[in-house]
């Protein structure tokens, strides 16, 4: 377990940005809370008795981001393996695939399994995956399983085929191609069983150290019995626990009638949901979806009904745990609220809503949709950066769905107008660990009229990541808080909102609002030079430069 901390630390001659005083240059820190926030002069009375000053040369300071949705073992196996992620072609994929097969060789050769993930062939020219017989040649003939870039259907070789029971029975198998469904959790849970306790090891203090880099304090774990497994949560817990790096609150994601409330309580997750799939995804035509899609000839895939909903909401509130669903499809989500109001009939809303059950994703929200996450009390846990990578004219939304239906995904803007909680995250590995990133993909979201301001969709990657698990005070810089908070070399600081009237309203100084990096596409995004964690240090680069 990491030790407390009662070192007192003034930080000056930088911005804070705090709701405490708009204007703030300097913060004093007492332990592991926040003890004053405030002006350079002021600062001085402190600089005497605090056993550190920080002298920030013009940095900015501002709550530490919380990433609301991540696989940490998954994350770090790309951080550290083979990660495909932006390959421009099946051929240099191959390319990619041989060079890792050889370079791990000895692993194969001893059996291990060797995993991959990132592969995307909607921007491929080629158009297609890998055929199995292409992957059983670049590979040589080892076990090997590449997960697609949103980590709902994979590629397996023959010899991770063979060593994974039954597996031509289960829903979801094709004999040459990609697997999806049951098949993909299948061959997921043979090459994850393989890893050694020294490589998931590795993999999770990869994730943990690159997120605190990024000036991430906490992460939300999505773990289940179809993502990963018990013993991979626990080990998860356990490091974060025994390391000085960000904090990582886990969710569970099995029904109750499976024992899923049952074993979130023993594994000491938050909450019983997470990855629990409602649907699966758009990219691998898994989401599921009131109309058939634009380039195949089904709805997607339903994991579970509206009854099974009702009953997982049901269970979760009667334990007071806080449920969730993975959701992304138009008909998913109209299970999830479907079912969610008819456990608030039966256990009363108010106990429904303080709970703030959370729906992961929830893409394709209609106006009635949101209107309906707003009754219920819902939190929608969502990625910005989905939108950067597969939106606009010519991304694989518009494949899938069309222009007219791809146009209202990740709708931010209605949903903060009519109230719902947001949290943002990144769902690494599919989309890379990358807090600013999503905020700029937020604030300049493909279509304007998604758009939301910087400052909202800063508060929905720092204080909402909180407010989703219970903790209202935190994610924000003022006495009595906690200190949780990162520094960043940055440009201008300027307030940006969809709408041109109300920036230049804000940028003026008597309206008081501060000022955030400028994330105009383009631009360079801030870098982190230090992420403190309740007090705690546990990301340092030099301050100069």
């Amino acid at each position: 377990m990491t030790e407390r901390t009662s070192r007192t630390v003034l930080l000056r001659g930088g911005t804070v940005y705090s709701p405490a005083d708009p204007f703030a240059t300097a913060m004093l820190i007492e332990g592991e809370h926040v003890a004053w926030v405030g002006s350079e002069g002021a600062a001085d009375a402190y600089a005497s008795v605090a056993d550190e000053v920080v002298e920030l040369a013009g940095a900015l300071v501002t709550p530490a981001f919380v990433d609301a949705h991540v696989h940490a073992t998954s994350t770090g196996l790309a951080l550290t393996g083979l990660d495909l992620t932006g390959c421009p072609s099946l051929a240099e994929a191959l390319r990619r695939i041989a060079d890792f097969a050889r370079a791990n060789a000895e692993q194969s050769a001893q059996g291990g399994v060797l995993i991959g993930h990132g592969w995307d062939e909607s921007g491929w020219p080629e158009g297609r995956p890998p055929t199995l017989a292409e992957l059983d040649a670049a590979t040589g003939g080892a076990a090997c399983y590449l997960s697609r870039t949103d980590v709902h259907s994979g590629l397996a070789s023959s010899a991770l085929r063979e060593r994974t029971p039954q597996l031509a029975e289960q829903p979801g198998h094709h004999p040459t191609g990609p697997l999806t469904k049951a098949a993909h959790h299948a061959v997921r849970r043979t090459a994850l069983a393989e890893l050694t306790d020294d490589q998931r090891r590795a993999a999770q203090l990869a994730t943990l150290r690159r997120a605190a880099a990024l000036g991430i304090a906490a992460l939300h774990e999505c773990a289940g019995p179809e993502i990963s497994s018990e013993q991979d949560l626990t080990a998860l817990l356990a490091l974060a626990a025994e390391q000085a790096g960000p904090e990582v609150h886990g969710y569970w994601g099995e029904l109750g009638e499976h024992g899923g409330v049952a074993t979130a309580q023993r594994l000491g997750a938050v909450g019983a949901g997470g990855d629990l799939f409602v649907d699966g995804a758009l990219g691998s035509r898994t989401a599921c979806l009131h109309t058939a899609y634009q380039d195949a000839e089904h709805t997607g895939t339903a994991y579970l009904t509206a009854d099974q909903v009702a009953e997982h909401v049901v269970a979760c509130t009667e334990a007071g745990l806080q449920a969730g669903f993975h959701a992304i499809g138009d008909a998913a989500l109209a299970a999830v609220l479907e079912g969610v109001r008819a456990a608030a009939d039966r256990v009363g809303l108010p106990r429904v809503k303080a709970l703030r059950h959370r729906v992961e994703h929830a893409e394709a929200l209609d106006d009635k949709a949101i209107a309906g996450f707003a009754e219920l009390g819902l939190t929608a846990s969502m990625q910005p950066a989905f939108d950067a990578a597969w939106g606009g004219p010519d991304g694989m939304y518009v494949q899938r769905l069309g222009a007219e239906r791809a146009a209202g995904l990740n709708p931010f803007a209605a949903l903060l107008r009519a109230g719902v909680p947001l949290a943002f995250g990144s769902d690494a590995p599919v989309t890379p660990l990358d807090p600013w990133g999503s905020v700029r993909a937020a604030a300049f979201h493909q279509n304007p009229e998604h758009r939301i301001s910087v400052r909202a969709a800063f508060a929905a990657h720092t204080r909402g990541g909180w407010r989703a698990i219970g903790r209202d005070q935190e994610g924000v810089l003022v006495p009595g808080a906690p200190a949780s908070y990162a520094v960043w070399r940055t440009g201008e600081l300027v307030v940006q909102a969809p709408d041109d009237r109300v920036a230049g309203w804000s940028t003026d100084p008597r309206s008081g609002i501060p000022g955030l990096p400028d994330l105009t596409p383009g631009t360079e995004l801030p870098r982190c030079l230090r992420t403190v964690v309740r007090g705690r240090t546990v990301y340092q680069a030099e301050l100069a430069g």
